[in-house]
């Protein structure tokens, strides 16, 4: 399930906001028996009820599914300089080692 944090990004993006330009108006806290906003001082956005969050969790559930996939390919993927150095030997040689590793790399760390 997705966490309370990027639920209130979403409704943020979702309300023309961003979590960045408001972070210093919301205060979200964890008090051992879930998650929940202590503090909304969002100009012009209402405070969310928990049924408008409830709304976001399928998005949030996609969201962080997609962060951890980037966040697991860039680990994966090659070093930029070696990435530079494949393609650079593959101008040269006409092969295609660098195009390989990237699409290893999507294939072994799927989106969907």
């Amino acid at each position: 399930m997705a966490t309370l944090y990027t639920k209130v990004k979403l409704y943020l993006e979702a309300n023309s906001k961003t979590w960045d330009a408001e972070k210093n108006n919301i205060d979200l806290r964890n008090d051992g028996s879930g998650s929940y906003i202590k503090t909304w001082n969002v100009s012009g956005l209402e405070k969310p009820n928990d049924s408008k969050i409830a709304e976001y969790d399928s998005a949030g559930d996609t969201a962080e599914t997609l962060h951890s996939v980037k966040k697991t390919r860039g680990l994966a993927y090659p070093e930029l300089k070696e990435q530079l150095d494949m393609q650079y030997k593959d101008l040269l040689n006409g092969t295609t080692t660098w195009k390989d590793a990237v699409a290893k790399v999507k294939s072994d760390n799927p989106k969907e």
